[in-house]
């Protein structure tokens, strides 16, 4: 029995590695190559990522603080950890055109500690797409525990999951962001003081 399970977990190791192969490491653990910000974004020895505003940076509008690929994005899967906060404020970002007018042209997964949220879930509640549509269920986790959120992208169509659970699942010529492009980069927020959040395992497969 054990020769026979370890044939087969030598058998499967060529093709977790080849799966593994096709992911594109954004954040290296180390430091911000590949990135471009004048945001105070700290790599820490763990390998996460912070966000700590400087003292006196306020508001969500510096969007040169937001933390952006060099890179542009067609069609993918985009896969980010996080935790925030209590009342932390943040966002995913993907096919920005325009890094100086992200929100007009881009378009942006809210990041929230919904965790208080009750009832129907609205675009800005977190996992919601801002100006589009909420997320289907509320599944943040509470402040200080990590979340999963993998965002895929292929031509129209959008899906977000949250936390292992399908939340939004739209054609996107469909809904107010039809004339966003289908291309860009890819963004963190810093929302401004107080919002500290960690981020990890920032990576992207091309479809």
């Amino acid at each position: 029995m054990k020769i026979l399970l370890l044939t087969t977990l030598i058998g499967l190791a060529p093709l977790v590695s080849a799966a593994e192969k096709d992911w594109i490491k954004l954040y290296n653990g180390q430091d911000l190559t590949g990135w471009q910000t004048t945001g105070n974004w700290l790599p820490q020895k763990d390998g996460s990522l912070l966000i700590q505003p400087r003292p006196g940076e306020k508001g969500w509008q510096r969007y040169g603080a937001y933390l952006w690929s060099k890179q542009k994005y067609k069609d993918f899967v985009l896969h980010v950890e996080y935790k925030y906060p209590p009342g932390g404020n943040s966002g995913v970002f993907f096919r920005v055109g325009d890094l100086k007018n992200p929100v007009q042209s881009g378009i942006e997964a809210q990041i929230l500690d919904s965790t208080k949220k009750k009832g129907k879930m609205g675009p800005h509640d977190h996992g919601g797409i801002i100006r589009t549509v909420g997320a289907s269920k509320n599944m943040s986790k509470n402040p200080g525990e990590w979340n999963q959120m993998i965002v895929t992208c292929k031509s129209q169509h959008l899906l977000v999951e949250l936390n292992s659970e399908k939340i939004v699942d739209i054609q996107l010529d469909k809904t107010p962001m039809k004339d966003r492009p289908l291309e860009g980069y890819i963004g963190l927020q810093d929302h401004g003081e107080p919002n500290n959040l960690f981020f990890r395992n920032i990576k992207i497969k091309r479809l």
